[in-house]
């Protein structure tokens, strides 16, 4: 039995015969909607997800997050909040206060070919 203490990750995969290395930053920015996020682990290793952008979802004992390559064999990540020594928010994806331009009536328009 491992101590919470001790956990570093807790890792949701696909399939368990795939390999254990997978790429720990985003090369560009994200496209998934979120607050892109790089977590700075107690023994220097650093990592990037995209945590919900609510913070009503965030759990207490730690963060579930995207990888930076969802559709890999790794699907989700856990890390408790212990193993953290930095969290900082990068960006955010895809934000709620940006509005779309409504669409334009083109009832009472008239058309090209009459």
């Amino acid at each position: 039995m491992l101590p919470y203490a001790e956990v570093k990750s807790v890792i949701f995969v696909k399939e368990f015969e795939g390999g254990s290395e997978f790429p720990k930053i985003f090369m560009t920015r994200p496209k998934m909607d979120g607050l892109w996020v790089r977590m700075t682990f107690r023994d220097g290793e650093v990592m990037d997800g995209i945590l919900p952008n609510n913070p009503v979802q965030w759990e207490r004992q730690g963060y579930s997050f995207t990888p930076p390559e969802p559709y890999s064999n790794n699907q989700k990540l856990f890390v408790p909040r212990e193993a953290l020594s930095s969290m900082s928010v990068l960006g955010v994806v895809g934000s709620p206060l940006t509005r779309k331009k409504p669409k334009t009536d083109t009832r009472n328009q008239g058309t090209l070919f009459d």
